[in-house]
């Protein structure tokens, strides 16, 4: 059984408060985006392995036992029967980049071991369970534009309509710690929702849709300031990092053909339709 965990950007991230339990309680709009990874799952006659795992593709670096889809499968088995399989992830979507590309994994996980072995979880079930995977998982059970809070779990439909624009992410392959993005970080409540500014005209997005994450990765690393100075100087409508970066992507009106931005050849880039 197969399936394909896309991508995500943030429409803005504000981080506004920090919590008793550690995390953080944050605003943003999760936008799902048309670049995928490849999962499959198959049950395995190997008796004495539960989970065969290879992967493809990007290469996928640190211990296995901590991949989110191998955690998806011990969080289930847990209160659930489940076959022994054979798991294979072809990576294509770039890690550590602010995609969400992993969580999306570990989510899709959830949902194929769902089906196939037929546990009949609803999608609220599936959603509490993706939350112990980690706080972007949540989304990728709805997988429709949302408009999340708390940790990230709260998630309300919001109603986006960017007919007529398309959509290029950046990626310079450069690693922003998490942990290091949210020290620089004070907490604080913005002056107005990014749900009250996303129904605003796109061009006024520009002044008033932040990621809080901007300044001080920008100022870090100056080559991802230079990917969004590159797009403004190419008339994106809006241009802005996604989550903790390194990701930069631009929304351009439709008409405008893909540009060859002459970034360098190890740069991921990827152009699609909004």
């Amino acid at each position: 059984m197969l399936s394909f965990p896309n991508a995500k950007i943030n429409l803005g991230l504000n981080i506004v408060a920090k919590r008793t339990d550690g995390f953080h309680n944050i605003e943003t709009v999760f936008l799902p985006i048309n670049t995928k990874d490849i999962l499959e799952i198959i049950i395995s006659e190997n008796k004495y392995i539960e989970v065969d795992f290879s992967s493809t593709g990007l290469k996928i670096d640190g211990d296995t036992k901590n991949n989110l889809c191998i955690k998806a499968y011990d969080l289930l088995k847990k209160e659930f029967y489940l076959p022994n399989i054979k798991m294979h992830l072809h990576k294509t979507i770039p890690m550590g980049a602010g995609l969400g590309g992993g969580s999306a994994d570990g989510a899709f996980t959830l949902q194929l071991l769902n089906e196939k072995c037929s546990l009949n979880l609803s999608s609220n079930q599936l959603i509490n369970y993706a939350l112990q995977l980690g706080s972007d998982c949540p989304f990728f059970i709805i997988n429709k534009s949302c408009f999340a809070s708390s940790r990230g779990e709260v998630l309300q439909a919001v109603s986006l309509d960017l007919t007529g624009f398309q959509l290029v992410i950046i990626n310079p392959q450069i690693h922003v710690s998490t942990a290091w993005a949210f020290g620089k970080i004070t907490p604080k409540k913005p002056l107005k929702s990014i749900l009250q500014i996303i129904q605003q005209p796109i061009e006024t997005w520009k002044d008033d849709l932040i990621n809080d994450f901007e300044n001080p990765v920008l100022d870090e690393y100056p080559a991802i300031k230079n990917i969004k100075d590159i797009l403004y100087q190419n008339n994106a409508t809006y241009a802005a990092m996604t989550g903790t970066g390194s990701t930069v992507f631009g929304i351009f009106k439709k008409e405008i053909e893909e540009i060859n931005f002459n970034f360098p050849d190890h740069y991921f880039i990827k152009w699609m339709p909004l």
